[in-house]
């Protein structure tokens, strides 16, 4: 057992409180205050994306469809140039600490980017809204995959099966939430008010942090001598290396890339729907809004009643391959089917999948690794690999449509890449399942020594 609450839940209303929550899923007394905190941290982080992301996809359009492959381009560098410092602060800080730098790092540019929004004239505001395009997409990635970070170290890899379905609803509420906000005052209230409300947001985040470091055993480990936490320690490079060397780690990466490479496909054609159904930048922001609202409601659904029990009862593997097989369904649909309906039910289904059933599955697989990696090698993984992913999809959607491919063709292309995609999940969770059972997270190279 890694997390340590012994306050959670005492008495006939805690008692009362713990029984109804085992009621959705297996969750032990000692774990309620961590799990609690868990779930008020992500909620945060995911409200604070969800009430910009909508703002950013709307910008991307403003600045032209045809310029988004270089929106991606710049968001790929913006990932590379951003990882070295932040595996210098994993390096020399506390977790806890150096969580709270990333954030309020993050913090300190939303409050430039909503002067800046305020202040432009309306040819600087297309400049300074793909600059935001780039800095949004760097933002996601870093603040969710840190979260993630904290919850494969606080939680092994028996309680990720349980519980990070559960925890990943949090972030879906919060989905839910931000985009409902957006979706409501987008047409209403200028976006340097909602760019405020969502650091305000990630602020909560910072103190959640701070309060699940209380409750969790493993954010105690090996303290200084000044009785705080030590530093993780390592090389600030290790984190590519070891992404690198590793052949599980290899394949995870292979993993993110495949979906993120597919995703991309999708993203470009929404957004050319986007550009010829509305006519006015609210109601594009409105409509990406709306479609956020309906994947994350669908994704509480399934991650409150669905998510442990797949995880339970089919196993890591074959729950990773749940997502590229719809993938290669919805895929041949379009290919026999292109049109504008099928498209946004499968980019719902899709999403929805990923976020409720594919990511916190995903996360399971960095439980058996060791614990430098699963900061600094997920880090890069999660946010590198994965935009690098984008920029293949984006670059090679600009090709085929120079190709004279349309909707069809490019769905045929997409096909093969997911049944791909799809044997990279089994062999992870077969690896997975291994690792968990001997235990071989004991040193930095740990994983990569077995094959």
């Amino acid at each position: 057992m890694e997390v340590n609450s012994p306050a959670g839940g005492s008495g006939a209303e805690g008692g009362l409180a713990h029984r109804r929550l085992n009621r959705m899923l297996d969750v032990r007394p000692e774990e309620n205050l961590a799990l609690a905190w868990s779930w008020l941290y992500i909620f945060s982080v995911l409200s604070s994306y969800y009430i910009i992301r909508p703002i950013r996809d709307e910008m991307g359009v403003a600045g032209g469809v045809e310029n988004l492959q270089w929106l991606f381009t710049g968001t790929l560098i913006g990932m590379v140039l951003v990882n070295p410092p932040f595996a210098a602060l994993v390096t020399k800080l506390p977790r806890a600490r150096f969580i709270s730098v990333t954030y309020r790092f993050f913090i300190a540019n939303l409050l430039l980017f909503a002067l800046l929004l305020k202040i432009a004239s309306a040819e600087q505001n297309i400049w300074v809204g793909r600059i935001f395009f780039i800095w949004t997409s760097v933002f996601n990635l870093f603040v969710v995959s840190v979260f993630w970070a904290l919850m494969v170290d606080v939680f092994n890899s028996e309680q990720g099966k349980r519980l990070f379905g559960f925890i990943s609803a949090g972030a879906t509420l919060g989905g839910i939430v931000g985009s409902s906000l957006t979706a409501a005052l987008a047409q209403h209230v200028p976006s340097t008010y909602l760019l405020l409300g969502s650091a305000v947001l990630l602020e909560v985040a910072v103190f959640s942090v701070r309060h699940l470091s209380r409750f969790s055993e493993a954010l105690r480990l090996r303290p200084t001598a000044r009785g705080e936490e030590a530093a993780i320690g390592g090389r600030v490079l290790s984190g590519l290396t070891h992404a690198f060397k590793s052949p599980y780690l290899v394949n995870v990466g292979v993993y993110i890339l495949l979906y993120a490479i597919t995703s991309t496909f999708l993203y470009f054609q929404q957004a050319e729907i986007a550009r010829h159904s509305f006519a006015s930048r609210g109601a594009r922001t409105t409509f990406f809004a709306q479609v956020d609202l309906l994947v994350n409601t669908l994704t509480l659904v399934i991650q409150l009643f669905l998510t442990g029990r797949l995880l339970r009862a089919l196993g890591v593997g074959l729950t990773l391959t749940l997502l590229p097989a719809l993938s290669v369904l919805g895929f041949s649909t379009l290919a026999l089917a292109p049109t504008i309906a099928i498209l946004v039910i499968y980019q719902v289904l899709r999403r929805a999948g990923n976020f409720a059933v594919a990511r916190p599955t995903r996360e399971v697989l960095f439980t058996v690794v060791p614990r430098e990696d699963k900061y600094k090698a997920k880090s890069f993984i999660d946010t590198a690999i994965y935009r690098a992913g984008d920029q293949v999809g984006a670059w090679s959607y600009a090709l085929l449509g120079l190709l004279g491919l349309g909707m069809t063709g490019i769905s045929i292309a997409a096909v093969p890449i997911s049944a791909a995609w799809l044997l990279n999940g089994l062999w992870l969770g077969r690896k997975q399942e291994t690792l968990a059972t001997g235990d071989t997270a004991t040193s930095p190279m740990s994983v990569s020594a077995t094959k």
